[in-house]
């Protein structure tokens, strides 16, 4: 299992914003997280004293971008990625700091062409279901629009 620290070596979320505990299991299609950032009173997704249900898209987003890193070649750096569409996500719950223990998180590659990737995601809790849905990432952005100038 990978902790908090190799996953903060990995991303380009570092401090509070590192919501991740640790990388459960993963394949070259799949990845599943742990995290328990969602009780925590200091968490930066917080407003008005609560942490709402669609924050579960970024724990989502996050899983999607350590699995992207374990997927990169050995010694290379992951490519960065930007969520650019979200489709289909529906929010079982209003929020989620009011659930005790762990969240469980769900990342499943449908597709990608080495530009683009398109994940199913889910948050769940004690086996139910919290947010759910299908996220764009499009990788190296930066990169592609310099080189659809030239």
């Amino acid at each position: 299992m990978l902790d908090r620290r190799w996953i903060a070596e990995h991303v380009p979320h570092h401090g509070a914003m590192c919501l991740l505990e640790a990388v459960v299991d993963w394949s070259a299609t799949t990845i599943s997280c742990r995290a328990t950032s969602h009780t925590d009173p200091a968490n930066p997704l917080r407003a008005e004293d609560r942490l709402g249900a669609a924050s579960g898209i970024e724990y989502a987003a996050q899983a999607m971008a350590v699995h992207g890193a374990l997927l990169a070649d050995a010694g290379g750096r992951p490519r960065q990625g930007y969520l650019t569409s979200l489709r289909g996500v529906t929010l079982h719950v209003v929020r989620l700091d009011d659930l005790p223990g762990d969240l469980s998180i769900q990342a499943e590659c449908l597709s990608g062409d080495g530009t683009n990737v398109l994940y199913h995601f889910s948050v769940s809790h004690a086996g139910h279901c919290l947010v759910d849905g299908r996220a764009a990432v499009v990788l190296d952005a930066a990169a592609a629009n310099v080189q659809g100038r030239q």
